[in-house]
């Protein structure tokens, strides 16, 4: 079964900050930080929201979901920004990569690396710290200068978590395998940092052909995401990266109906997308119920976020799990705060000052949340 991930991608993790209205804020001693909902709006496909976060007052949020109409087992793809005002901390999601390889002489003779075959890129199976270098950084940070790696290192206990959410077909192999790569690199004149993660999902199967039994691999990169700030800095600005990665969530309705065009695309045998139309078509067939096996997915699917989230987690405190009596859920938080608000409009403060009341001066009804 081919594994398809939008940023973005999409599922969500088990545990979510809620997604309701317009914004959050944690205060600490005098120290503070607000952050607000964003939701991406998926406009040129199922014109709902596909996804939310939470991103700091003041940031930036570009991208989303968009349809290059390639693959039929990945027609959505997922990229996105959140900047802050100096530009210099920045969250950014890469779009997933789907590839394709064939020990099939012949096949690779008429697809040679680099091509499309089936709207997936030609490219032999790499490990995901040698996919980071050699493509996402290779790609995306080009125009840097004196770009260095400083650290890279394979993440075995997400690797693990994923080698047993994967479902392959008889007969075929599945592997998974993820890592971390940290780079150093000038940018205007300022050192800057940055660390990049990825997840690689390769699923390989045997083909009878006329010369003998040949082997095909699909194989994606996903999860694909970087963290920067200024050299020093990614460590102090690790709670506001958590936070964001924590807060992701992929609206569960969009995720249904994406895995029923899918679906659909994949029992037509469908080789080609041919225009938006086609997709619409598709689209208008869908039905609003999740069945069983599809909430499954998108909570397997959320693990993985979770995991991501726990290995970036090392420069922070971790959370604390508070009741939000307003929306009645739980709703995870920094943790090392004493005490937290909610005004229902999906707006949090966490302080552990004793005299901070943020109904003093403001004119929402905050109402105290208890751990």
């Amino acid at each position: 079964m081919h594994r398809n991930w939008l940023v973005v991608a999409l599922a969500v993790v088990c545990v979510w900050a809620p997604g309701s209205s317009r914004g959050a804020a944690a205060a600490q001693g005098g120290r503070t930080m607000r952050l607000k909902r964003v939701s991406s709006v998926d406009r040129q496909g199922m014109r709902t929201e596909a996804f939310s976060l939470l991103v700091p007052m003041g940031w930036t949020f570009r991208g989303g979901v968009f349809w290059p109409l390639q693959n039929p087992a990945m027609p959505a793809n997922c990229a996105f920004t959140v900047t802050s005002g100096n530009s210099f901390e920045r969250l950014e999601c890469f779009p997933s990569g789907a590839h394709f390889w064939s020990t099939n002489r012949m096949l690779l003779s008429n697809f040679p690396p680099g091509s499309k075959y089936l709207g997936s890129e030609v490219r032999a199976p790499m490990s995901p710290a040698d996919y980071l270098r050699q493509v996402v950084i290779a790609r995306n940070r080009n125009n840097v200068g004196q770009l260095r790696v400083v650290d890279a290192r394979p993440l075995p206990k997400l690797a693990r978590q994923l080698a047993r959410a994967q479902q392959a077909s008889p007969g075929a192999q599945s592997s998974a395998a993820a890592a971390k790569v940290r780079v150093e690199y000038n940018q205007v004149g300022f050192a800057v940092e940055e660390e990049f993660y990825c997840v690689i999902e390769t699923y390989s199967f045997p083909v009878r052909t006329l010369y003998g039994v040949t082997t095909s691999t699909n194989w994606t990169a996903s999860y694909v995401f970087s963290f920067k700030a200024p050299k020093g800095h990614l460590a102090g600005n690790a709670e506001r990266f958590w936070v964001m990665i924590r807060s992701f969530r992929i609206n569960p309705q969009w995720f249904n109906k994406y895995q029923q065009v899918i679906n659909t695309l994949v029992q037509q045998k469908i080789r080609e997308i041919r225009h938006i139309g086609q997709i619409s078509r598709i689209i208008a067939q869908t039905n609003d119920e999740i069945s069983d096996m599809m909430m499954r997915s998108y909570q397997q699917r959320s693990a993985v976020y979770d995991r991501l989230a726990d290995q970036f987690s090392q420069y922070i405190r971790g959370v604390d799990a508070y009741y939000d009596p307003v929306n009645q859920r739980r709703v995870d938080l920094p943790a090392g705060y004493d005490r937290g608000w909610t005004n229902g409009l999906g707006e949090y403060v966490l302080t552990d000052d004793p005299n901070f009341n943020p109904n003093l001066d403001s004119n929402q009804n905050w109402t105290p949340m208890r751990r």
